[in-house]
């Protein structure tokens, strides 16, 4: 399969500042997705602006004409699945079937304490995972759903007409253990990563990439013992969070190497954050731009 190239644009501009013309700029380059976080605030960018992601998507699908559009990702930290099954039955209608819901455990992060909650523990969302992801599904594609759960419920949830894609929109699943694993296997379009996150300080690049195959390795486990085609999955990796950092970001021909490099473990899709000044995320826009026109040429 041809890889694909993405963005993830964070929303941190107000629209009539910028946040409309990058929005637009990524479907002028090529980009097949362009994704946001979807989070109430988010590490460096706590005490900066920072917009909300269904809103911001809304306004990207008016703006933009054939552009994918998704988050990544949403979390059930603070979403419940009914409010969010009727948030994107009305973002695809709105975009003309062009979203993808990117969708996570969670973590820690502010997300995780600002509804006054205690953080949970990994166990703890996994479990939440579990029953916030088939009940999402069912509402995404039946007109109305009962379903009394441990953590998340819905009573006569109407959803009509449903999603513009057919059967519903599709999911990729961000996992890495083996609980998550089987949620994308049998739920999801797509499996989503960023990597090893124990690598992340202390490996190197080689040790990254042999992760990521047994990642793989274990996402291949999981969809025969559903009784899945793994090769039916994308296999999507999110930029930034292995060892190289933003080194492939640095040239054309390093980000054709990292890309190759990760190509040949099956990846369909990378995911490239538009730069951001004075951030992790700072990069030559020139040369990011370069990127997003000849990458992939050079790929084949």
């Amino acid at each position: 399969m041809n890889l694909r190239l993405s963005t993830l644009i964070l929303p941190t501009r107000r629209w009539a500042e910028g946040g409309r013309a990058t929005w637009q700029r990524a479907e002028e380059l090529g980009f097949h997705a362009a994704y946001t976080y979807d989070h109430l605030s988010w590490r460096t960018f706590r005490d900066g602006p920072w917009f909300g992601a269904v809103p911001t998507l809304t306004a990207a699908a008016t703006a933009t004409d054939r552009l994918r559009l998704g988050t990544m990702v949403t979390s059930p930290n603070f979403r419940h699945p009914v409010t969010l099954a009727k948030e994107l039955i009305t973002l695809d209608d709105i975009s003309g079937g062009r979203i993808t819901l990117g969708i996570g455990a969670g973590g820690n992060g502010f997300d995780a304490t600002a509804l006054g909650q205690e953080p949970w523990t990994p166990r703890e969302r996994a479990d939440r995972l579990a029953e916030f992801v088939p009940l999402l599904d069912r509402l995404l594609t039946e007109d109305a759903v009962t379903e009394p759960g441990t953590f998340y419920s819905a009573h006569e949830a109407r959803n009509i007409p449903g999603c513009a894609q057919r059967p519903r929109l599709p999911f990729a699943v961000a996992a890495t253990g083996p609980r998550g694993l089987l949620l994308a296997a049998r739920h999801g379009q797509a499996w989503l990563t960023t990597g090893d996150p124990k690598l992340y300080e202390n490996g190197t690049p080689e040790q990254s990439r042999e992760a990521l195959a047994i990642q793989g390795e274990k996402l291949e486990k999981a969809c025969a013992e559903v009784g899945r085609d793994v090769s039916e999955m994308d296999r999507i990796l999110l930029h930034g969070f292995t060892p190289d950092r933003n080194a492939p970001l640095e040239s054309l021909d390093a980000f054709v190497d990292f890309a190759g490099r990760h190509q040949e473990l099956g990846f369909t899709e990378i995911v490239i954050h538009w730069p951001v000044a004075d951030s992790v995320f700072a990069a030559d826009q020139d040369v990011f731009e370069q990127i997003a026109t000849e990458a992939l040429a050079q790929l084949g």
